[in-house]
């Protein structure tokens, strides 16, 4: 849910850094219509920012000369990282990203000089980031909470929906988030289920921090844990195949939430849980090293599937 308060701040940002901005390109930025950025600027007035606004077809909104927020000062490579960062954040599908972007690059923007602000714009303009599988909508509230609960050691209660549909109400001592294949996860301890799990954020509601304290486990891994758990999870076969190739290899091309990869004698033993062994076929076809199928014996025909469409593509 978006807080008045931060798209306010973000307003006056956007007036920090912009001599005069119409009430439309304001909007535009926010995602917001007209009439709601008037009650912004209401909002900043009543808190005592001077505000001058024009009137007519192409008004616009300007602070009173001379006024100043206390300045912040980065360098080069600190910008550029910030402003990468941005681009990230835009896609990370957390709500408010839109609202805190526009707000963050208004204060990059406006502390730096004029030569490295055209460096930032041409990055926030020109550079794109592949970050479109980010769906976790909704999930900014929620995150921020289990982060404090994760960094406080405090337990949290919350209600959680699974993919079946089916409601439950948990206390959970989350040990760390991960973001994954777009989505966002908690990796903690289930009082419900008495032992370790994974929740999607976006399936949760009415996330709280309780009293309680937890003990997190030395050098918990969440991103480890969370592959190695969706890598595992039971599905319709289970497929074992030797890859003729080493570890760090097997693990780059295929990576590490195919399957277990085990160093064996003749390279290394793929244990994969799969629903759809065509789509297995393609992907160990693709792979640059040889492998042998020790099973099931349907993978072994959805690769001579494949081979037998490729060989009559190649000679049409």
């Amino acid at each position: 849910m978006y807080h008045p308060t931060t798209r306010a701040l973000a307003v006056l940002e956007l007036l920090q850094t912009h001599r005069r901005i119409s009430g439309a390109e304001i909007a535009r930025r926010l995602e917001v219509d007209v009439r709601t950025v008037r009650r912004y600027i209401a909002m900043l007035e009543e808190i005592g920012i001077p505000i001058t606004a024009e009137r007519g077809r192409h008004g616009a909104y300007l602070l009173v000369p001379g006024f100043k927020l206390p300045p912040m000062m980065f360098n080069e490579d600190e910008a550029l990282a910030l402003s990468l960062g941005l681009l990230a954040a835009r896609n990370l599908g957390l709500s408010e990203a839109s609202t805190a972007v526009a707000s963050a690059q208004a204060k990059l923007e406006r502390v730096m000089p004029a030569t490295l602000q055209s460096r930032v714009r041409a990055v926030s303009e020109v550079v794109l980031l592949d970050l479109s599988r980010a769906s976790a909508a909704g999930a900014s509230e929620t995150l921020f909470t289990l982060s404090s609960a994760a960094q406080q050691y405090r337990r949290v209660h919350m209600g959680y929906q699974a993919a079946h549909g089916a409601a439950s109400e948990r206390e959970l001592d989350p040990y760390g988030l991960a973001l994954r294949e777009g989505l966002w996860y908690v990796v903690g301890h289930c009082h419900l289920r008495g032992g370790l799990r994974s929740f999607r954020l976006d399936r949760m509601q009415e996330v709280r921090m309780l009293e309680q304290r937890f003990k997190r486990p030395q050098n918990f891994d969440a991103v480890a844990h969370l592959t190695f758990s969706i890598a595992t999870l039971p599905r319709a076969y289970t497929a074992e195949v030797i890859l003729h190739t080493d570890l760090l290899y097997a693990i780059e091309r295929l990576g590490g939430g195919m399957g277990l990869f085990e160093p064996v004698e003749e390279g290394v033993l793929l244990r994969a849980q799969l629903d759809d062994l065509d789509w297995f076929a393609r992907q160990l076809a693709r792979m640059p090293f040889e492998f042998r199928v020790l099973s099931p014996k349907r993978l072994r025909a959805a690769l001579g599937k494949l081979s037998r469409r490729l060989l009559a593509i190649s000679l049409t």
